[in-house]
């Protein structure tokens, strides 16, 4: 079946791994830019308003726990349902399961609000998850942190199931 093939969506929709896990390309980014002057972030230089990335991820690997400084708002398209795991600012953990099975607590759409900590992961074994993600203010490399067990776990360590699954051992160069 097409929808859980991860190498059709990659090969199909042009994706390119990605370093926090999954694949991904860039579809949607906004003409216009705002500064770090107009928002409550602190930015260097200007963001466009907004960009769009296809990701996919499998079964296999997992999104790494990583942070933004902008809100991040998840669409399933296809696939399995993907659970994305939250530590908010204030320290709480909360999972979200994106996708189309209402009944069973999924929804369509999420968001990760800005400053948090996650990563996602797909459920079902040997299938992907094909969602977008638009992020605003626009994505930049230079906002993305990544973390690792060590950096997570003197934090929260009540979250170290998940710290161990989501966050790498060691940042890969």
């Amino acid at each position: 079946m097409k929808k859980n093939n991860a190498q059709y969506w990659v090969s199909k929709l042009g994706l390119l791994p990605h370093p926090e896990g999954g694949y991904y390309k860039r579809i949607f980014e906004s003409e216009e830019r705002t500064s770090s002057q107009e928002l409550t972030v602190d930015f260097e230089g200007n963001r466009k308003l907004y960009t769009s990335i296809y990701f996919l991820l499998t079964s296999n690997d997992v999104s790494h726990f990583h942070r933004l400084k902008s809100d991040e708002l998840w669409y399933y398209h296809a696939g399995s349902s993907l659970t994305i795991h939250i530590i908010h600012e204030n320290g709480e953990y909360e999972e979200i399961k994106l996708g189309m099975n209402l009944d069973n607590g999924e929804v369509p759409q999420a968001l990760v609000p800005k400053y948090s900590i996650f990563g996602s992961s797909v459920m079902e074994e040997d299938t992907c998850s094909l969602v977008g993600c638009m992020v605003s203010p626009g994505f930049e490399f230079q906002d993305f942190e990544l973390f690792t067990q060590a950096d997570l776990l003197s934090k929260y360590p009540q979250y170290k199931d998940i710290i161990m699954k989501l966050a790498y051992e060691k940042i890969p160069e």
